[in-house]
């Protein structure tokens, strides 16, 4: 039998049965306030024994979300779109069309109890599918999140392309990873992303890959089942 593949990274946190994740997308935009009550509820039944895993794929319509860490200061125009506070890890955080949210929900359990190893697994799965476009993405101590380096004639910086924000309740995941494909980014403008001055937001098409939603999708569930395990598609939850 061959080995099971591992990312370029060699991460790898299948489930000690290699049980198929269930693998969700939403048509539309999907209110944050339902995504939520349905990640709970899918996560206890998880919890519970009552439910597979899933990976739910949807989009938001515009809004900040502001996570356990989230500083007042750091919301800058409070009026612009709805702010909602939120479990998961990480400050604030712009979610929006055009940017690709994946809410995940795997029993770690199953996985083995390490969150600093899942945090390192999604991580990874984002460096992984964007390399599928050609795309040189990295992480960065004291920085949460995915970040590309960008160079021109006499400067460089470096933007974040993705963020991460999860939970964990009796080893059970919940919220997830976002990945910007073609997000308006001035909706960035009304926090500070994530906490951080002095770097930039950015997009694939921001930086010139022309990419759809889908492909996005595909290149997210090839490196998904690279380091997680098999998918089998079902309904969102909602």
């Amino acid at each position: 039998m061959l080995a099971d593949p591992l990312s370029p990274a060699g991460i790898r946190l299948h489930r000690d049965d290699d049980r198929p994740v269930e693998w969700a997308v939403s048509t539309g935009l999907v209110g944050y306030d339902d995504a939520v009550a349905a990640m709970e509820a899918r996560a206890a039944a998880i919890s519970a024994g009552e439910a597979s895993e899933l990976i739910w794929l949807l989009e938001h319509p515009p809004l900040y979300s502001g996570g356990v860490s989230a500083k007042a200061d750091d919301l800058l125009d409070v009026a612009r779109f709805p702010v909602h506070r939120s479990g998961r890890g990480g400050q604030y955080t712009y979610h929006g069309p055009g940017q690709r949210v994946a809410y995940v929900m795997l029993d770690l359990n199953a996985r083995g109890r390490d969150v600093r190893r899942l945090v390192r697994a999604l991580e990874q799965w984002l460096i992984d599918s964007l390399a599928t476009f050609g795309v040189e993405a990295g992480v960065r101590d004291g920085r949460v999140g995915v970040w590309v380096e960008r160079k021109g004639a006499g400067w460089s910086r470096e933007d974040k392309i993705a963020a991460i924000g999860v939970k964990v309740r009796k080893w059970v995941t919940f919220h997830g990873i976002s990945l910007n494909v073609e997000p308006d980014l001035d909706h960035f403008g009304g926090i500070v992303p994530c906490g951080i001055t002095e770097h930039g937001v950015t997009s694939l098409v921001d930086l010139g890959v022309l990419a759809t939603m889908d492909e996005a999708d595909a290149a997210l569930k090839g490196a998904f089942v690279t380091i997680f395990g098999p998918v089998t598609p079902a309904m969102p939850p909602v």
